[in-house]
């Protein structure tokens, strides 16, 4: 497992090489400031991973979509300033595997990297945020290993989550807060559009990755 990082900005450049190089253990084999140095380290090292900003002079979303036409071993993480909704969808579709902002924190763009090594999806919150506000169809996309850590949760949204999670119904949950039926279900609505989950089992998903819940909590359920 080998890395390129793509970028025309020097410092960007040696940011990341010196955050990768110090909190993980995959080697960067080499840096393209545009897209024919890409291509051309491309052919000519064993690559697995490419980090890219394909908004920087020198590079466009066109060589991401050539070298997953001609060869799809290629998994490339983007790493750009903030883009609009749109944008980000076509640039998913044209075969961006992991996408983070430049402006999250250096413990998300490792962990980008990480989970794309290991062959799962990585969004930051708030690339997420952003196609959710939007109201983007992107159907085609899974939303289930998604990293929604950066989402915005209030303590209330927080709190109907271990609710769910622990298999309380709408009406169990408006009791135990004393709120409405109506209040819940829109709650409800509200957290799965933040987490981008279409289901419960999403949301026992999201309170397991982030603690919210222990997964102990399952093992001996009778109802599972």
């Amino acid at each position: 497992m080998s890395i390129i990082i793509a970028d025309s900005n020097d410092l960007s450049r040696v940011g990341l090489r010196s955050i990768l190089s110090s909190q993980t253990s995959i080697p960067i084999v080499g840096e393209a400031r545009n897209a024919s140095e890409l291509e051309n380290q491309l052919s000519s090292f064993d690559v697995s991973m490419v980090l890219i900003d394909y908004t920087s002079p020198g590079f466009n979303i066109d060589v991401i979509s050539k070298q997953n036409t001609s060869n799809k071993k290629y998994k490339f993480i983007a790493i750009t300033p903030e883009q609009s909704a749109q944008t980000l969808v076509d640039a998913l579709r044209s075969g961006i595997m992991s996408y983070v902002k430049k402006d999250c924190d250096l413990s998300e763009i490792v962990n980008a990297v990480l989970e794309t090594q290991k062959g799962n999806n990585f969004f930051c919150g708030q690339i997420l945020e952003t196609i959710q506000k939007a109201q983007i169809d992107i159907n085609d996309l899974d939303f289930d290993s998604f990293t929604c850590e950066a989402v915005t949760l209030s303590e209330r949204e927080n709190e109907i989550i271990v609710f769910i999670a622990e298999g309380y119904t709408n009406n169990q949950i408006a009791e135990q807060l004393f709120l409405s039926n109506h209040t819940i279900t829109t709650h409800r609505k509200n957290i799965m559009s933040k987490l981008g989950v279409k289901n419960t089992a999403g949301i026992v998903m999201y309170a397991v990755k982030t603690n919210l819940i222990s997964p102990n909590k399952f093992l001996f359920s009778p109802n599972v």
